[in-house]
């Protein structure tokens, strides 16, 4: 096999001057470079300045049985095992907003050499720059990705960004998910425009290729639930491990019960890692990305983040959260480990409980991501910005179900027999302490956030508060789970369950529209219509697939379409919105 590389190069961490170019192969190699040239230099010419790139082997990335995978080092595989991928990172600097061609050259132990093709970069906008930006989120490895994307670059041309509000693929320590599923809707394959997916609507097949967008573009995500992995084992399959998080307060009650056992040393080290390796971690996700560094407001550990961050680009300033928590099952099911209560096989050993739709990083008002949070909407670049915008995963307003439950800390309740012995573990989650209702959305609207920008329910629908924020969820890409609005209700927990004591208070799980109180806005454009003919505030199809693009030179928020059961049909822009208005 000639050597490879196994990814295009893709922009990171843009500054006025400055701006990381990251890639990947499968081997580690050596002089790995990146080369670039002048402003206006033809993609054929000498490309004079050049860069070394840092290597680092990826730590988590695995593949298991599920794989979906044609490699030749992982054939018919039962086990989950080690995928040794490397990442490349070199510094292009001197720039100024002006595009420039590059492109990046790895060589291998035995001398080979793989090649890139010609792209082009620029440093960080400056302000008064028009830029033209996708907002997207939750591709996940879905049947309509690859389509979108290429839909996106054929209707836009080049973009100057991509805000990607969350899940970026399913199992994040999943390699093939990221590179090469056997599908053709791997992340990077997608958005990079070298993908082949083959989907098949009415009895066609029409191949896709998605779009090539990130070599050209700075991708800057935001955690969604989809990029946390749960209890790390060495062998066990990848998709049990991401469904088995817990609380970091019940790893660590564990490991001081057992802290002689665990680390009898006393290692700091050991103890940190031993609680990330049995709570969640998001480690994969933050060792193939470069984001800006926030500095964590916490004196009695001082460090810095990228889980959270912020940046200015142009005139926007970007605020990144991370406001996610781990999905499970609605199912009240005496054999479900789900949002509402424990399987029943479980009740005798805590060590196997879920602990619910438990959060990951608190944002409730005072927690350090807060705290975080109140500076950033204080500072000068917030304030000066033109546009502020705020992207996270998790919908403060949507007509989707992943609102429901309440986002707020479980609440557990233990209920006994009249021998005392447990008889169901459950949770509850009060709407009065939903941590993004009751505490960030005041606090953005306060600050005057123009666009919100979420996903997680796979749809798009937007809403405009009164104080004239816009939120906005344009995640109906690759699919959608449908939304609640009329006759469609969501799953929610009864007020009370046949034969048991147990109830759930009906105020406090919302079945129809946006359970924070806003209206949907209707499509001002090309609404879809409903069955009767009427139009819906919302596109939630898993044949029409959507993207939304925030043009700063008329401050308009724009949202497209595409019919995929009608492949030579045209792009509809069905939706328009300014923002600050």
């Amino acid at each position: 096999m000639p050597t490879q590389l196994l990814t295009d190069p893709f922009l990171q961490n843009p500054t006025p001057t400055a701006v990381q170019v990251v890639w990947f192969t499968e081997f580690e190699g050596q002089g790995h470079q990146v080369r670039w040239g002048l402003p206006g230099q033809s993609p054929e010419a000498n490309l004079p300045n050049q860069a070394i790139a840092t290597t680092t082997r990826l730590s988590r990335t695995r593949e298991d049985g599920q794989s979906r995978l044609n490699h030749p080092n992982f054939p018919d595989l039962k086990q989950t095992v080690s995928r040794p991928i490397w990442r490349h990172e070199a510094t292009v600097t001197g720039l100024t907003p002006a595009r420039v061609p590059y492109q990046v050259v790895s060589t291998a132990t035995d001398g080979s050499v793989a090649e890139s093709r010609v792209f082009t970069l620029a440093g960080a906008p400056v302000a008064g720059q028009s830029l033209k930006i996708l907002l997207t989120s939750d591709h996940q490895n879905m049947p309509m990705t690859a389509a979108n994307l290429q839909k996106v670059e054929e209707t836009m041309g080049r973009l100057d960004a991509v805000f990607f509000a969350g899940d970026l693929v399913n199992i994040p320590d999943r390699a093939s998910e990221w590179f090469d599923d056997s599908r053709g809707c791997g992340f990077f394959p997608c958005l990079q425009g070298n993908t082949t997916y083959a989907l098949e609507r009415n009895g066609r097949t029409v191949k896709y290729q998605g779009g090539q967008i990130i070599q050209h573009a700075p991708l800057f995500p935001a955690l969604g639930n989809h990029e946390v992995m749960g209890r790390f084992a060495a062998t066990a399959p990848l998709g049990e491990q991401f469904n088995q998080p817990i609380p970091r307060q019940v790893a660590l009650a564990l490991y001081d019960a057992n802290v002689d056992l665990f680390n009898p040393s006393g290692d700091p080290a050991v103890r940190r890692q031993w609680i990330v390796d049995n709570s969640f971690n998001s480690d994969t996700y933050e060792e193939l990305f470069s984001l800006p560094q926030s500095q964590v407001p916490n004196p009695d550990r001082p460090e810095t983040t990228s889980r959270y961050y912020a940046v200015t680009f142009g005139d926007i300033r970007l605020v990144s959260l991370y406001v996610t928590q781990i999905w499970r099952s609605p199912s009240l099911n005496a054999t479900a480990k789900g949002r509402y209560r424990e399987s029943e096989a479980d009740l005798d050993t805590p060590q196997n409980w879920g602990h619910g739709q438990h959060i990951f990083e608190p944002i409730e008002r005072g927690s350090l991501q807060y705290q975080w949070l109140e500076q950033e909407l204080a500072s000068e670049a917030f304030r000066q910005a033109k546009y502020k915008v705020v992207m996270f995963h998790h919908p403060p307003h949507t007509l989707g179900d992943n609102i429901v439950p309440p986002f707020t800390t479980p609440l557990a309740r233990y209920d006994r027999d009249a021998d005392g012995r447990l008889s169901v573990v459950r949770y509850e989650y009060p709407r009065a302490q939903d941590y993004i209702a009751r505490d960030l959305i005041p606090l953005l609207e306060q600050a005057g956030v123009d666009l919100v920008f979420y996903g997680h329910s796979h749809l798009w629908n937007r809403f405009v508060s009164p104080q004239g924020t816009h939120y906005l969820e344009s995640s109906n890409v690759g699919n959608s789970y449908g939304a609640f609005w009329k006759d469609q209700s969501r799953p929610v927990p009864p007020e009370t369950i046949e034969g048991s004591a147990v109830t759930y208070s009906p105020s406090d799980y919302v079945a129809q529209g946006d359970p924070n109180g806003l209206e949907p806005v209707e499509p001002t454009l090309v609404p879809l219509l409903d069955d009767s003919g009427q139009p819906q505030p919302y596109l939630a199809s898993n044949d029409i697939t959507a993207f939304s693009i925030l043009d700063t030179a008329t401050g308009t928020v724009s949202s497209y379409c595409f019919d995929t059961r009608s492949p030579r049909s045209a792009v509809v822009k069905f939706d328009e919105f300014a923002l600050g208005k």
